[in-house]
């Protein structure tokens, strides 16, 4: 007899974040249907705002319970992580960490969002604030799975409400044809990502990612060219999702089609939860492949080439732009790169802070992005148009606005004392410290070369004149979010040792991808 592992209820409550999310997203989807028409739909964004607020509380505590626990048994090493049906679903402070940069970020997104964004922009609002629920849940999943099923299903979760929040603005054909773009390239990207998990169970006879990492030696020595084409295709899945180079040709107009905040979301949860599949993957198995210095020394070049191309297009690239949600998805694309970089340099005695390096610049990227976006939301509301002209003579129409969103672009550039360039400055290290020059130098060239991106931005908000020089009206939560990001930015900045201190005491690679 089968015995199929099951969840209990003492399991159930280290599921209380996912199972927060989906209780809310059911909720307020039965009361979006039964509120009035004349009723303010902002009232569903403020609850989508308490039922992330709640999931991150759960997570909160779930890091301190598993602190208190490694404490307490210092010689169990199991004892500050769970493993869930059979091993399925792990929660552990790689996965917590994640979790609440993407529970943070989507609130922040929702924040901004509140009394900023018109009725044309987004018709449907009660559906956009609750489908913000499913597509955290999906990158929360992601963050945490321990098998390449479960991995899948919180990448389709993620990507199917992904492919409906960009298609919200209904009577707009740009965000039709985004979305419908959005679409395929989400499917191909997943049907690579999905061959590639195929032929790794084919060679490893399992799905759990524990297992496959005991089992991929002897998959190397029996069926070395497969171990080869699975890496590679996830690779190549991983690439387009990513949006780098060469795989990001779809990103530019799936970002000007959506709604402003839905592209917030598509540059930090969506590419964050992304990153921690491939970190999760990578981590637990090709980490294993040790014992054949080829397949890991081609599997790791290969990243390092896809960072390396995704920096030099996206800042190229971006160079030429002046639609604003253009000119930063192509900024994304090239940011991309550099959060890839940890990875791509992989994990030796010399360079063991590939997490904390990662997960330093993703949440400074989460605020910089953010903070960005919210600015544009207002600014196009302001002005009428996403172009850069519509940021001209900013500083005369909203002095204030216009210095936290200076502050934004120093840290987007790389420019001292912001969290940026302390999160652009330890991957720098990561690679000198590994011997990749080459890429160090790539790093350094595209981000002088941001420079001119950016500076564009300043040039039209304190060297050019509007065509209205009315001011502009900035709503309290759009408001708020703008400072709290540029807060967030500037204390990354100045103190870069305490955070990169924190996430050093709670993550451990031995216990968070190692341990059995």
């Amino acid at each position: 007899m089968i015995h199929l592992p099951t969840l209990t209820w003492s399991d159930a409550w280290y599921l209380a974040p996912e199972l927060t999310l989906s209780i809310f997203a059911v909720v307020l989807a039965v009361l979006d249907l039964f509120l009035p028409r004349s009723w303010n739909r902002n009232i569903i964004g403020w609850l989508t705002l308490v039922g992330l607020a709640s999931a991150a509380a759960f997570v909160v505590w779930l890091m301190i319970d598993f602190k208190n626990a490694a404490a307490a048994h210092p010689e169990d090493p199991t004892a500050a992580f769970r493993n869930l049906l059979g091993g399925s679903y792990r929660i552990d402070d790689f996965g917590n960490l994640l979790k609440l940069v993407f529970l943070g970020a989507s609130g922040f997104i929702v924040l901004s969002s509140l009394g900023s964004v018109r009725s044309s922009d987004i018709p449907l609002k009660g559906e956009f604030y609750y489908f913000m629920l499913p597509a955290a849940l999906g990158a929360m999943v992601m963050s945490s799975s321990g098998d390449l099923i479960t991995l899948f299903v919180g990448l389709e979760l993620l990507s199917i409400t992904s492919y409906i929040l960009v298609g919200m603005r209904k009577r707009s054909g740009l965000s039709a044809e985004g979305a419908f773009k959005y679409l395929v390239a989400g499917g191909v990207a997943s049907a690579f990502v999905l061959y590639g998990m195929s032929f790794l169970y084919g060679v490893t006879g399992t799905t759990n990612l524990a297992f496959i990492g005991e089992g991929i030696p002897a998959a190397i020595t029996d069926y070395r060219a497969l171990v080869y084409v699975a890496f590679f295709l996830m690779t190549a899945g991983f690439a387009m999702k990513l949006a780098l180079a060469p795989f990001h040709a779809w990103a530019a107009d799936v970002y000007q089609g959506a709604p402003t905040p839905v592209t917030s979301f598509l540059a930090v949860v969506s590419k964050g939860a992304a990153f921690a599949m491939l970190y999760r993957i990578f981590m637990n198995t090709a980490f294993f492949a040790k014992d054949d210095p080829f397949v890991q020394k081609d599997l790791y070049l290969g990243l390092s080439v896809l960072a390396a191309a995704a920096m030099i297009v996206g800042t190229a690239g971006a160079l030429r732009q002046r639609q604003v949600k253009r000119l930063l998805a192509l900024s994304g694309v090239a940011n991309a790169g550099i959060l890839l970089t940890p990875l791509a340099i992989h994990l030796t005695p010399l360079h063991s802070s590939l997490f904390s390096e990662f997960v330093y610049y993703l949440i400074a990227y989460a605020f910089m992005n953010i903070g960005a976006f919210a600015v544009l939301t207002v600014v196009s509301r302001g002005s009428g148009n996403e172009s850069l002209s519509g940021f001209a003579g900013l500083y005369y129409r909203a002095p204030w606005t216009a210095a936290g969103m200076t502050v934004l672009l120093c840290s987007l550039s790389g420019l001292p004392v912001t969290g940026g360039f302390f999160g652009k400055l330890f991957i720098l290290f990561g690679t000198v410290q590994t011997g990749a020059y080459w890429l160090a130098a790539i790093l350094l060239v595209t981000t002088v070369v941001s420079y001119a991106v950016y500076f564009s931005f300043i040039r039209q908000m304190y060297m050019r004149s509007g065509s209205d020089d009315s001011s502009i009206r900035i709503p309290g939560p759009a408001g708020v979010t703008i400072w709290l990001c540029v807060a967030a930015t500037l204390a990354l900045g100045f103190l870069p040792k305490p955070v990169l201190g924190w996430i050093d005491a709670l993550f451990s690679i031995p216990a968070d991808f190692l341990a059995r």
